[in-house]
């Protein structure tokens, strides 16, 4: 069960991943502030799935790699859904980013709190290393909450509407 487990959440991650790269690329046009921080939340992410895939590792966990294309190919697809703007970048798709990256985020701080209970039972989990990424997770939440609230205010600021 614990291998169902960690190959679901780095298909999560694959996507977190693509999706964090993305949004990183993509606000490199807005303020110094943000460009730099989502820059960074996408590298944390990067080391987060690297993290993961070391726990697969150590465990001897093989990867379902069809999970890991399915989620490789959903995020890329997801990039073609209408924001406003057929052929260009809406400012919406920034917003929806950010709340996208908090979900995963979300579910990643889980599957750290999941497998600091597994250790427990499974001796090859660094319990200490695992309370460590979820505490990286809890601080990456409370940016993305922070970015949210700037890039929102951008959004809807920018064209005097006010998010209902």
């Amino acid at each position: 069960m614990l291998s169902i487990y960690l190959n679901d959440h780095l298909a999560g991650a694959t996507g977190g991943v693509e999706l964090a790269a993305r949004a990183a690329r993509a606000n490199r046009g807005r303020t110094p502030d943000i460009s730099a921080r989502v820059r960074a939340l996408s590298e944390e992410i990067q080391s987060d799935r690297r993290s993961l895939r070391n726990i697969m590792a150590v465990l001897g966990t093989r990867t379902a790699h069809y999970k890991v294309f399915a989620a490789w190919l959903g995020e890329k697809a997801g990039r073609f859904k209408p924001n406003a703007g057929v052929f260009r970048r809406s400012p919406l798709s920034a917003l929806i980013e950010i709340e996208a990256l908090y979900l995963g985020v979300q579910g990643k701080t889980t599957a750290w709190r999941t497998l600091l209970a597994a250790a427990e039972q499974e001796p090859d989990l660094d319990a200490q290393h695992l309370r460590t990424l979820l505490d990286r997770a809890q601080q990456q939440l409370t940016e993305l909450e922070d970015l949210h609230h700037e890039i929102a205010t951008q959004v809807y600021g920018a064209r005097g509407h006010r998010p209902s």
